[in-house]
């Protein structure tokens, strides 16, 4: 298959493998780590009047959300891409973290967690994913 083909397939198959993972990361956080009483966690409004409400434990899922997704996103990534697999990776990481800039913004969280989120979670995480695959490339 043309190299350029196999990295463009990289970076849509690594997007598409990343928001899988979150997803799944999504559908049992509830079961795992519940909200708490009374916030409905599919409005943004309920999740802004009780933000107050979250405790430490509140976020350990938001971060294996975010950390999973472009640790998976940058393997599949690395996995597909016909060269640089290693950077592929970063771009899906990349990508993912713009969106968790966008959402440091729009849903409110504590400072020490948009700072550990921002910087462990999307482009060390696609970094390793990518490692994984490319060796010492």
């Amino acid at each position: 298959m043309n190299i350029i083909v196999r990295n463009v397939l990289a970076v849509v198959l690594g997007i598409v493998a990343c928001f899988a993972a979150k997803f799944l990361v999504i559908a049992i956080s509830g079961s795992v780590v519940p909200p708490p009483e009374g916030m409905n966690m599919n409005d943004l409004e309920s999740i802004k009047a009780n933000a107050h409400l979250f405790q430490p434990k509140h976020f350990i899922m938001p971060f294996l959300d975010h950390s999973l997704g472009s640790l998976v996103g940058g393997l599949v990534a690395a996995l597909i891409a016909g060269s640089r697999k290693v950077t592929f990776a970063l771009v899906i990481g990349g990508i993912h973290l713009l969106g968790g800039i966008a959402a440091a913004f729009l849903i409110p969280a504590p400072v020490w967690f948009i700072a550990i989120d921002l910087i462990v979670a999307y482009l060390p995480m696609a970094y390793l994913g990518g490692k994984l695959v490319a060796g010492k490339e």
